[in-house]
């Protein structure tokens, strides 16, 4: 498992770049920060591990403003 996420690593629900990975006892699940949010509740209750970045998309926004 890397560290970070890549663009190369796209949500499960939709194909957007993924912001959130959700490490399960079965594997894991990759979604971008939408989908990330919308089920929060139901993977924070059976996660080993969840990587959110999604706040990299604030950073990003600010970044293109400049």
């Amino acid at each position: 498992m890397s560290p970070q996420l890549t663009a190369e690593d796209r949500c499960d629900r939709c194909g957007a770049q993924a912001y959130v990975r959700v490490s399960l006892p079965s594997g894991e699940l990759y979604f971008c920060a939408h989908h990330g949010r919308k089920h929060a509740p139901a993977f924070s209750e059976i996660a080993t591990d969840i990587l959110d970045e999604s706040d990299r998309l604030l950073s990003e926004d600010q970044s293109d403003r400049r």
